[in-house]
């Protein structure tokens, strides 16, 4: 496990010291996903990679830099390990009694302006804005959409938390559970295999609405795997249908 999340406002303060804890995964259990795109169709049109990024991240700290961070029509997509983001409203197995590294705050705030419950949320971790990589630039933000990748599995979630600048791949407790991943913030995870793809321009709101996700990924990712350029500026909003761009 590499070095734990960080919000926006710690990152320009310090990073954590390096942590390396074995990466455990669940055993074989059968492929699901939500939804209709299955994990062959997302991974194919991810298969190479048109660079976007200015650098190379590390999948932990103290490992080389040799993660890219690609693009190809209005989404951008990384392959890295997983490690497990417990940070955030405290639960019952994300706490500080669960998690040595736990921080009760996560870079983005649910609607009634709490933070995130990694516990029961899905969501992924970008790094932190750097010469390395800027999601922004993307039109990513907190609520942006993404389809995560393990084994025959996919699991659609939010843009939820921000990492250390230099480092690439970790997503909330809920992420992994769904993947058939081992979530324990100490023991958890796993050490390669996690594709992550991040549509540009698409919001969810309120963050914290999952089935909004679920659908507006689902419709995304049904173009995205069909080689269709997505039209900028996607939204789902709860109670809607999916509101295009106008």
């Amino acid at each position: 496990m590499r070095v734990r999340s960080l919000t926006l406002a710690a990152v320009g303060a310090a990073l954590l010291a390096p942590v390396a804890l074995p990466a455990l995964a669940h055993p074989q259990r059968p492929a699901q996903h939500e939804g209709g795109v299955t994990a062959a169709e997302l991974l194919a049109r991810a298969r190479g990679c048109v660079r976007v990024s200015e650098g190379l991240y590390s999948s932990d700290a103290g490992k080389p830099a040799v993660i890219p961070v690609c693009g190809v029509d209005g989404a951008v997509y990384w392959k890295a390990d997983m490690d497990i983001d417990c940070d955030g409203r405290p639960s019952p197995r994300c706490n500080r009694e669960t998690d040595p590294w736990f921080q009760p705050a996560t870079s983005f705030l649910q609607s009634d302006g709490r933070y995130l419950r990694s516990e029961s949320l899905p969501f992924v971790v970008v790094p932190a804005p750097s010469r390395v990589w800027d999601f922004r630039v993307h039109g990513i933000k907190g609520g942006s959409v993404a389809a995560v990748v393990h084994g025959d599995r996919v699991q659609y979630a939010v843009v939820g938390d921000t990492g250390p600048q230099n480092i690439i791949g970790e997503a909330s407790y809920a992420t992994a559970k769904r993947l058939g991943i081992r979530p324990d913030p100490r023991t958890g995870g796993t050490a390669s295999g996690v594709t992550y793809i991040v549509f540009e321009d698409s919001e969810v709101t309120p963050i914290e609405d999952h089935g909004a996700a679920v659908e507006l990924g689902e419709a995304l990712a049904r173009k995205w795997v069909e080689g269709a350029g997505l039209r900028r500026g996607a939204a789902m909003r709860a109670g809607d249908a999916l509101i295009p761009p106008p």
